[in-house]
């Protein structure tokens, strides 16, 4: 399972990832899960299984959700995201997904 989390300048995002990564170890779960700004996301974006906005780049929802009609895009909880509540993030994208 590949998430694609997408931010301003992709560096706010990181620790993010690694708290997702933990969480994943946790329950057993393989998954690739990367940071990108979002201007690079037509780079990425096409190997995502699920796309998860940062709060400050949510204006970009409609237009990333209209590039990915096939698959999910979403916004991370502003709370979970504040936090770097990895666990939380990870279980929303595995839900959405139906894992």
């Amino acid at each position: 399972m590949n998430i694609l989390l997408v931010c301003a300048a992709g560096m706010s995002t990181s620790l993010l990832v690694t708290r997702m990564e933990d969480a994943a170890k946790e329950k057993g779960l393989s998954v690739h899960i990367e940071a990108h700004p979002v201007g690079d996301i037509e780079k990425y974006g096409d190997q995502a299984d699920i796309i998860l906005l940062g709060p400050q780049v949510r204006y970009q929802l409609k237009n990333v959700q209209k590039k990915y009609a096939n698959k999910p895009v979403e916004v991370i909880n502003m709370q979970d995201y504040g936090m770097m509540n990895g666990a939380k993030v990870l279980d929303h994208a595995l839900q959405v997904l139906g894992k």
